[in-house]
């Protein structure tokens, strides 16, 4: 008997782990995307590993700003939606999970949800957010939305967060 539970709690586990995020082949290009919530492990696997390690090792932040914001994003947390087949998201992501590194926000603080070239995520994930364009980088105080960066920095990345954590 404890082994058939133990058989289904593990297979409820990977039913519930590939719903969470799902690695499929863009119809545009044949190439793999992800599509739902995905943590910075995704990264690592060979189809995403190249554009995001270049990304984020090439990246020179301002890291005066970064010390500025650390301590106020260290509360906050922060929804990135972003499209693995997207030039803006595979540019703007590992960027700022290098800002994140070095502000040293906590990862349990950051969700990452990939969707479609349609905007769409398994589990209507994204369905209240409004996503139009991505990357889509949402601050959060508490429940409370306190600003977004949309597809690319009006400044900077750090600027923009700056912007963003110290509106009153």
């Amino acid at each position: 008997m404890k082994k058939y539970i133990l058989l289904i709690f593990l297979l409820s586990a990977t039913v519930f782990a590939q719903s969470a995020c799902k690695l499929t082949v863009d119809s545009k290009t044949g190439k793999p995307m992800l599509v739902g919530k995905l943590d910075r492990q995704a990264f690592l696997d060979s189809n995403f590993a190249a554009w995001f390690n270049m990304q984020y090792n090439f990246y020179k932040p301002d890291t005066q700003v970064i010390k500025l914001i650390a301590p106020k994003l260290k509360d906050k947390k922060i929804e990135i939606v972003m499209g693995t087949w997207c030039s803006d998201s595979r540019r703007e992501v590992p960027r700022l999970f290098k800002i994140f590194d070095l502000a040293k926000v906590p990862p349990k603080n950051i969700e990452v949800i990939a969707v479609s070239r349609k905007m769409k995520a398994p589990a209507h994930l994204t369905d209240s957010l409004s996503i139009e364009r991505v990357p889509t980088v949402i601050v959060y105080n508490g429940k409370k939305e306190m600003g977004r960066i949309i597809e690319t920095p009006v400044e900077t990345l750090e600027k923009d967060l700056e912007n963003i954590v110290d509106k009153k």
